[in-house]
């Protein structure tokens, strides 16, 4: 993949630099800098087609960085991942608890403290042995089983496509809602329903990834960065992992 280019476009900022007022009697004349000059030109689309493009960008990307915060069923995820094709790792926080998920390929581990697996283990009778479960628990990834409930909602922080579909989403009539600039690259924003469904800052550097996104109705901001940069992923090893059985402690 070919990696968004930082700073502004050379031949827009000289345009911008040869671009001042002459004098012509006693009459200054101005000029104004076109904002998609030097560009990969989807500033001049309409917002429909942006968005379309961007998610073909987004969908042919090797991979991305997501980090943000997303707030889902009443409760707030603070992401920060790094997502491919076959999986994913990075961190979770939520209700001031973090985990770490790691996928490759169908296998799902987490990876906590000790006193993340005790709130979803220690109760009921089985208090004294769920403490200690929790304490062999703690510090090590433990393999999640396909058949728990916990696997689909955790896999898909780690998953590429589903977690892109999902975000990449603006409600109500798109529109065009001008220029910025996100981590020294231009962008276009799109917006939908006027901004109260949400708004995406689209690169006009390269390819026109999707850089930051503002959820509808208050649900999370994102960015997403290193898009197209490979990273390795690859299983724990044995004595960094735990196989808890056919599913974890309710959480």
């Amino acid at each position: 993949m070919t990696p968004i280019r930082q700073g502004r476009n050379h031949s827009a900022a000289l345009a911008s630099a040869m671009c001042v007022l002459a004098v012509t009697g006693t009459v200054l004349t101005g000029c104004a800098e076109d904002p998609n000059e030097g560009t990969n030109g989807v500033g001049r689309l309409p917002a429909e087609k942006i968005q379309a493009k961007t998610r073909t960008a987004a969908e042919s990307a090797d991979a991305v960085r997501v980090h943000g915060s997303v707030v889902s069923g009443g409760r707030t995820y603070a992401l920060d991942m790094r997502l491919k094709d076959d999986g994913g790792e990075g961190s979770v926080t939520t209700k001031g608890a973090t985990f770490r998920l790691l996928r490759v390929g169908e296998q799902l581990f987490v990876k906590a403290d000790a006193e993340f697996w005790s709130h979803g283990a220690g109760q009921g009778e089985g208090g004294k042995a769920d403490a200690a479960a929790a304490s062999k628990l703690g510090g090590k990834f433990v393999k999640v089983p396909q058949g728990d409930p916990s696997y689909q909602k955790f896999s898909g922080f780690t998953d590429k496509g589903v977690l892109l579909d999902g975000l990449l989403t603006l409600h109500g009539k798109l529109a065009t809602d001008g220029h910025d600039e996100q981590a020294g690259i231009r962008t276009i924003r799109i917006s939908g329903g006027k901004g109260s469904g949400g708004t995406l800052e689209v690169s006009l550097e390269g390819k026109p990834y999707p850089l930051r996104l503002e959820r509808a109705g208050g649900a999370g901001t994102l960015t997403f960065s290193a898009w197209g940069q490979d990273f390795s992923l690859r299983e724990p090893e044995k004595n960094e992992t735990v196989d808890y059985g056919r599913q974890l402690p309710a959480s």
